[in-house]
């Protein structure tokens, strides 16, 4: 069974992983309960980041933990119940967050989107997708002058570390670049390198869709159903159980799921999201995916509509979906922007899968011969996930990855 693979979750990393590893001429059999890209790669911001070379810390400032704490914010919420059972990765999370440690998760970080564009644009282009991907960047926007000095300094800094393109805009070229703004706005950052997504499931699917071309299989089977199989591995699905020399798990916040019972048990959390799509009113347009770094939400232009985006909740794993960031964010949305009616009835939500020190699980699973690692991407999932393929297929093949994956290894938990 030389040269053959499941890859379980078809999410953005699991779909690319596949592609990566069809395109070596791997047999490769990609197996999800859904269809591609329905999970948490359904919802987000639709941004290829390249300019996310600095990851999310914990907060650590007093005054920052103090607000959110309060549990009324846009950016962060929380259900008391489940705090007890987080309090143990969120702690290891809060102690990565340290500078010298941190230091550490940028540079892991900034090394794998060095080249998400590229990474992405080669996929799209094969899979006849390039249009969903817009050079249009993203504008941060500020309310007030000091806010926006403060975060022109730190994107200085980004650029001159890694690269990363912006341009500053005073109000009067903010209301330039987005004419049908309500309010004005002391200025923005530009973030120039990014591309938006017009619709991530159909780039997921899109990408599918190559696989499928490309002799790749797509199945519908339950991961749990993973065992071992003679030298190999084997799952099942609605045709059958389905066999392989090896077996990437990519199954972003579940994974543990199925990691736990080969003996790994990687200190994954979630990080849950919602969003909810609008119409504009008359004639007005976005043409710039917004965020607003006062409130801490998003506006981003879609196929659906324009998408209000929230920050993160933590949740139990069961607990029922409770939008209430949306419903903190909309009256503000609404006075910047010209909304008209709800596309949906209910809102989306889904689960990001969060590591502590902030830096995705790549590699091989340890004590399990054949057995892969593709999760814990965080908020960089879509961004990462042609890189995480591109990456990981080369290790699986024996050949020298692109990058040192050494700050990716599964062993490190």
């Amino acid at each position: 069974m030389a040269d053959t693979a499941l890859v379980l979750g078809a999410g953005m990393v699991g779909v690319s992983v596949a592609l990566h590893l069809r395109q070596r001429g791997w047999d490769v059999a990609l197996v999800d309960r859904q269809g591609p890209g329905e999970g948490a790669s359904f919802g987000n911001a639709g941004l290829i980041q390249r300019e996310a070379v600095y990851p999310h810390p914990f907060p650590r400032a007093l005054a920052e933990l103090s607000r959110v704490a309060r549990n009324r914010s846009v950016d962060v919420s929380f259900h008391p119940l489940a705090m007890p059972r987080l309090a143990s990765p969120l702690l290891r999370y809060w102690w990565n967050s340290a500078p010298e440690r941190y230091l550490k998760a940028v540079l892991g970080q900034s090394r794998l989107v060095a080249s998400c564009l590229e990474d992405h644009m080669a996929q799209a282009r094969e899979a006849g997708a390039t249009e969903l991907l817009r050079p249009l960047g993203f504008i941060q926007i500020y309310g007030q002058e000091g806010a926006l000095e403060a975060a022109r300094r730190e994107a200085e800094r980004a650029r001159a570390e890694f690269g990363v393109g912006h341009r500053l805009l005073d109000g009067e070229a903010l209301a330039e670049a987005e004419p049908h703004l309500l309010q004005r706005k002391a200025g923005a950052i530009h973030w120039t390198d990014p591309y938006s997504v017009s619709d991530p499931h159909g780039l997921t699917t899109a990408y599918a869709r190559l696989l499928e071309e490309k002799g790749g299989r797509l199945l519908r089977g339950d991961a749990a159903t993973l065992r071992r199989q003679g030298a190999g591995w084997q799952v099942r699905t609605d045709t059958g159980p389905v066999e392989a020399r090896h077996v990437v798990i990519a199954l972003g916040a579940a994974a543990g799921q199925v990691t736990r019972p080969l003996g790994y048990n990687a200190p994954l959390f979630g990080k849950r999201g919602y969003h909810l799509h609008y119409t504009m009113q008359g004639n007005a347009v976005l043409n710039h995916p917004i965020f607003d770094a006062d409130l801490r939400y998003g506006l981003i232009p879609m196929r659906r509509g324009i998408r209000l985006t929230t920050g993160v909740e933590f949740a139990g794993d069961a607990a029922p979906p409770t939008p209430i960031q949306l419903e903190r964010a909309t009256p503000s949305a609404r006075a910047l922007l010209p909304l008209g009616e709800q596309v949906e009835e209910r809102p989306w939500f889904g689960v990001r899968p969060c590591t502590p020190d902030m830096l995705p699980i790549i590699g091989r699973l340890p004590r399990q011969e054949g057995a892969w690692c593709a999760f814990g991407h965080a908020h960089q999932g879509l961004t990462l996930g042609p890189t995480t393929g591109r990456l990981l297929s080369a290790m699986m093949a024996g050949e020298a990855p692109f990058i040192d994956p050494e700050p990716y290894r599964p062993e490190r938990f």
